[in-house]
This record gives C-alpha cells, structure tokens and sequence, in this order.
C-alpha cells in the first residue's frame, strides 16, 4: 500500500488548482501511454470510411488511399503522402468543416506548409465543383500571393481531384500504415512536444 501511495497512478485532484508535482508527474506518464497509440487510433478512423460513398465514384477510404498513392508514386516525402491520406479524415465528425479537422490532427507533426494545404484544401478543391453547387469555385483566390497557395492548388489538382477513378489500383491501407508511425511519433510543433520528449529521456 505504501508504494502504491508514492507513485499514484492517477491524480487526486479534484480542481487543477490542487494539483502537485506526484498528481502531474501520473498523468504525464499515462499522457505518454496514450499519445504512442495516436497512429492506431488514425488508422482505426480512416477505416471508418470504408464503404461510405456520400454519391461519389469511389467510397470515402479508397479516394484517401488514392490520393496517397498518386503523391507517392509521384515521389512526394513521406509526410506528404501522410497529409495526402488523411486529408478528408474529418468527413465523418466534421461535415461542414473537415479540412479543419485532418489540419488539427496533422499540425504537431507536418511543417507550416504542409498543414496549411490540409486546411486550405477545401476551399482550393472547391474550384473544380463550387459552380455546380451554387458557390464561387474562384474562392480560393482569396488567398492568391500566400506563399503556400500554389502546393496546395497542386495538391488538389494532381492528387485530390483526380482520386475518383474506380480503376485505379490503390496501395491498401496497410502499405501506409509504417508512414503513418513514423509521421505520427515525431511531434514537431506542439506545446506539448517538449514535455513529451523529456518525460520519454
């Protein structure tokens, strides 16, 4: 009982502002836990996915590993392919807003750029379907002269928009599933990055 009561596994707090050095020091441990099985839980929601068409040629997951295929066979970095493959991850919980939702998840781990295409890639999309809907498909020139506005017009337009061909041979998701480990241990831009990588040492 004594050790048990030296290092706890859980806070005790009941407000933040009780809370000591053992109470944080618990839940920095199990942070950690939890943040190394980040790329499962990614993986797991990509597979959700499957067999949701929304009334498009392919289902949602297969226009995702397209895309990431396309970038890969094009020789994009492997970061790339990853923000290639979950750029529409947020279909499911964020209807009205889903590039925010995959830019969220990628922007600990993908440089300034990077995580801009996946926000921005909406928006950008949009020039190629907005008049059939009723909007302004030249929306994204709101952001013409910004320094990433032509990787993320390329992304769209060698990658996104062309990733509806049911013909297509796609690499399974399986392929980019060691990527996606790789991408997802490395948090670069995250307040939380220091702490993780000193509580790992």
């Amino acid at each position: 009982m004594a050790d048990i009561d030296a290092a706890p596994t859980r806070a005790r707090f009941t407000a933040m502002t009780e809370g000591t050095q053992e109470d944080w020091t618990a839940i920095s441990r199990h942070f950690m836990e939890f943040a190394a099985k980040l790329p499962d839980r990614v993986l797991a929601h990509l597979k959700l996915l499957d067999g949701d068409y929304g009334g498009f040629p392919v289902d949602r997951l297969q226009h995702s590993l397209q895309t990431a295929t396309r970038a890969h066979r094009a020789g994009r970095a492997e970061d790339y392919v990853v923000m290639a493959l979950i750029h529409d991850i947020g279909d499911t919980l964020g209807s009205f807003n889903h590039p925010e939702i995959a830019a969220a998840i990628l922007r600990p781990f993908v440089s300034e750029e990077l995580h801009w295409v996946a926000e921005k890639h909406g928006v950008f999309q949009g020039y190629y379907f907005f008049h059939y809907i009723g909007a302004d498909r030249d929306m994204r020139e709101a952001w013409r002269g910004h320094p990433h506005f032509q990787a993320c017009a390329e992304f769209c337009e060698k990658y996104d928009q062309a990733a509806f061909d049911p013909a297509y041979e796609s690499a399974p998701l399986s392929f980019f599933e060691p990527m996606v480990r790789r991408v997802f241990a490395r948090p670069i831009n995250s307040i939380y990055a220091k702490a993780a990588s000193e509580a790992a040492a």
